[in-house]
């Protein structure tokens, strides 16, 4: 069902204008022609036409492909870019006004993707400046590898490739080439290059509602760059799925787009659409470079990954491929003051990952993996402790997806992922390496397991929690149920002083203080271990139900509305709560059988 897509916008006829004066307003060696609403050329702010003896850099078309093309202006890349409305290309004027305004003696290169909107208005424009004395040559970039061929008249699309064209041609011209040299390099690279894009949403245009053409079990192989279907629709896949499918297409002998065969050299180009996260592009980066290694026979040179020509707020990637020689490193590794070129890239690759010099602790205990495993027979402690223990692990694992939902409405929406990561890892390690009949070295391993895998401030409290336990139970081989009382209470104490948190602050300690207390009164009122094990863990359910009303004084959910977490309990009290529930009734269980 189609919706109002939401932008931090004004006017959504204003929003190419108002993007350039907060690019200018951002980057001083840029400005623009104070043409508005109909001339919009962002220029180099320290170019003077009359003065200017290099070859002037020029490229443009339709606006919604930020940073591209306004964002590559700069000393080393473009002189000039010329904007149309957002997916429109420029008229025929302005692009005459950017000619004008950058365009020395030395003559200008139009750089232009192929669409059919875009070759005419800059053919056109090159054109009318050539018979007003300019020297003008026009370079059509073409770089995409979806479609098969042939594709008529209208030929392959321009797409993310077109901005290493424009590093290529703006190295050249700033080394001082003429202007049949520059466009002959630029025109070179173009033949290089090739590109194929995949997408997870469509985009939405400002003031338009958002296309429900794409499903979310779907993703979209080859689109273009303006919100226009693609090649096929398919299933969504995983990334290293869809990176080999993409590289294997752009590669294809088949249709012979880009020379790159076994043994070449090339340039790998990782771009997001727009809505994309830096860390999904650096995963598809990751997968990129030893498949072309491995799978292709050919060297990476050079990686750049980011977002260098977007499709507004579209979830997707492309890759681009160009065939490397020297001559090409050069061009890109130049210096550049154009804002959105990657820096720190320039320069040979070393290898990826080096050995760590110095021997790292274990992050298991201190205790060696030769010393430690699970014995092979089990005393009642070790099976009682086995029980509870695979009880507790399965219950958070089990409470995964709720967690995460709640802790979606109180904090970062990860509670459940995280505390599945450590509960999964408990079930492993006891398999191998707990001590089960020696409770504090089991608790202690317990620790270790999960400062090992799951991180964060959950982790760290629950290794917290264990440490403090082991040193209270160490010693006591088979712990009484007062000692294993007073280890909760020391690592509670624990929790409290190193965390900053207490009861009422809407932590896992609103399941646990409460617990503990129960469990130290009855079992002071003479209840029977096992009767007091299972009246703490209804007081620790208690607890953590009761954080529906708490306002939140620690952790993420501290930052929240106290309006907004009204009825949503604490994530990490439920899931502390339940643990420690599932192991009461796991101990009951096997005490009574």
């Amino acid at each position: 069902m189609a919706y109002q897509g939401k932008k931090l916008i004004n006017d959504p006829n204003a929003v190419v204008t108002e993007f350039i004066e907060g690019l200018v307003e951002t980057y001083p060696g840029l400005q623009y022609l104070d043409g508005f609403p109909q001339i919009k050329v962002v220029l180099r702010a320290d170019v003077s036409p009359s003065q200017f003896d290099k070859v002037a850099v020029i490229s443009g078309g339709g606006a919604g492909h930020e940073p591209a093309h306004a964002g590559f202006v700069g000393p080393g890349m473009l002189t000039a870019a010329v904007s149309g409305e957002v997916f429109a290309s420029p008229p025929v004027d302005s692009i005459l006004a950017a000619i004008r305004a950058v365009t020395g003696p030395k003559g200008c290169l139009l750089i232009v993707k192929n669409y059919t909107g875009d070759r005419l208005n800059f053919g056109l424009a090159a054109e009318q400046a050539k018979s007003e004395g300019y020297k003008v040559e026009m370079v059509i970039v073409g770089d995409d590898c979806a479609l098969p061929p042939p594709r008529g008249i209208a030929g392959r699309r321009g797409l993310a490739g077109t901005i290493l064209v424009h590093k290529v041609a703006g190295a050249a011209a700033d080394a001082g080439l003429t202007l049949t040299e520059v466009a002959g390099e630029a025109k070179q690279a173009a033949e290089l290059v090739g590109t194929m894009g995949v997408a997870l949403s469509v985009c939405t245009l400002p003031g338009l509602v958002t296309s429900d053409r794409l499903d979310a079990d779907k993703m979209e192989i080859g689109l273009g760059i303006h919100g226009e279907p693609g090649l096929a629709v398919v299933d969504l896949q995983p990334v290293d799925v869809v990176v080999a499918h993409v590289l294997k297409q752009i590669l294809s002998p088949d249709t012979g787009y880009v020379p790159i065969t076994r043994g070449s050299n090339v340039v790998l180009m990782v771009n997001g659409l727009g809505a994309t996260p830096m860390m999904e592009l650096m995963i598809a980066t990751r997968k990129a470079v030893p498949e072309l290694q491995l799978e292709h026979g050919v060297a990476v040179d050079r990686v750049y990954t980011g977002s260098f020509m977007t499709s507004l707020d579209m979830a997707g990637f492309s890759i681009t491929l160009m065939k490397s020689d020297p001559l090409i490193l050069d061009r890109l590794d130049a210096p550049t003051k154009a804002p959105y070129w990657p820096v720190a890239v320039e320069g040979n690759r070393p290898p990826a990952k080096i050995p760590i010099p110095v021997p790292v602790p274990q992050s298991y205990s201190s205790t060696t993996d030769e010393t430690l495993s699970q014995p092979q027979e089990l005393t009642k402690l070790g099976y009682t402790l086995e029980a509870a223990i695979e009880a507790a692990a399965n219950e958070v694992i089990a409470l995964r997806d709720d967690l995460n939902e709640w802790d979606a409405k109180a904090g970062d929406g990860d509670c459940g992922t995280t505390m599945y990561r450590g509960a999964s890892a408990v079930l492993e390690d006891m398999k191998k390496r707990y001590p089960m009949n020696d409770a504090a070295e089991t608790v202690n391993e317990i620790g270790a397991t999960i400062r090992r895998v799951m991180g964060g401030t959950s982790g760290i409290l629950y290794d917290i929690l264990c440490k403090a336990a082991y040193a209270n139970l160490k010693g006591h081989s088979e712990p009484t149920a007062q000692e294993w009382a007073n280890a909760l209470e020391a690592s509670l104490a624990a929790v409290s002083k190193y965390g900053g948190a207490r009861a009422g602050y809407r932590t896992m300690l609103d399941a646990l203080v409460p617990a503990c207390t129960t469990l130290k009164e009855r079992l002071d009122a003479g209840d029977d271990a096992v009767t007091a094990f299972i009246l703490s863990s209804e007081a620790a359910m208690a607890g953590a139900e009761s954080t529906k009303n708490m306002q939140a004084q620690a952790g993420r959910s501290s930052y929240i509305a106290p309006e907004n977490l009204v009825s949503i309990p604490d994530p990490g009290a439920m899931a502390a709560a339940a643990w420690y529930r599932a192991a009461a009734l796991a101990v009951a269980s096997k005490l009574k059988s």
